[in-house]
């Protein structure tokens, strides 16, 4: 008698935490579910948003060079977003490429990249304000006589020549143009309020900040932060030695 009322005992103390620990597991079940769906809600939108800005981007070609007549664009920098960036970001860029009309068509034409500067409040509660961008096209030759600029500014070197030559034959890192392993024109270091600043073009000036390009709208008034890693990529792009 006394061992059926201690089993007795023990089940009424361990039918409610069986019961709670059901509850707590159904309630775990249902936050992982409800997590998953808001992930799949932010991927969602950033590929919205990332379709949309290929649209944009898209008619602001056709609108504005009608000579391209065949080319490619995709975004160059979308990869790897988050959400909470995306507010933040001050540059979209966008690669394009000519080709060949014909059957399954090689990408092998003539290479440039389009620059979306977004001004503050381009995304907000109602969507994403496409009318707070300004849009610059750029090849080649004009990006490399920017980056001659950005190199100037950002290192001691100042001979124009010899930095195209660097820039042509090697890579633009972290820290300065590099061949091979051997970094050849480091930049300066500086500190995280420390600017140095090139007069570009009549549109731009060029601010050399530790880690980012930045690039002074004369237009607007705003100054935009272009990541390292967005000018490497941009720089492989427009240089890749296929």
């Amino acid at each position: 008698m006394k061992k059926l009322i201690i089993v007795l005992f023990v089940t009424l103390l361990l039918i409610p935490k069986q019961s709670h620990a059901q509850n707590d597991g159904v309630k775990a079940v249902a936050a992982g579910i409800g997590a998953a769906i808001a992930v799949g809600a932010i991927i969602s939108s950033i590929e919205d948003m990332k379709e949309r800005a290929e649209l944009k981007a898209t008619e602001w070609v056709l609108t504005n060079h009608p000579e391209l007549s065949s080319f490619s664009l995709k975004t160059l920098d979308f990869n790897g977003k988050k959400t909470k960036d995306m507010s933040a970001t001050s540059v979209i860029s966008f690669k394009i490429q000519e080709f060949i009309p014909a059957d399954n068509p090689a990408l092998n034409g003539r290479r440039q990249v389009l620059f979306a500067f977004t001004s503050y409040g381009w995304i907000s509660d109602q969507g994403v304000d496409f009318n707070k961008i300004e849009w610059y096209l750029m090849d080649n030759e004009e990006w490399m006589n920017m980056m001659v600029a950005y190199a100037k500014v950002s290192s001691k070197e100042k001979n124009e020549g010899l930095i195209k030559e660097k820039l042509a034959n090697g890579t633009l890192v972290d820290k300065g143009i590099k061949i091979k392993s051997k970094m050849e024109i480091p930049f300066f270091k500086l500190e995280g309020d420390m600017y140095l600043v090139a007069d570009y073009s009549p549109e731009m000036k060029l601010i050399y900040n530790e880690k980012t390009l930045g690039i002074f709208l004369k237009k607007t008034s705003n100054l935009v932060q272009m990541r390292r890693g967005a000018v490497i990529d941009t720089h492989e792009f427009l240089f890749a030695r296929d």
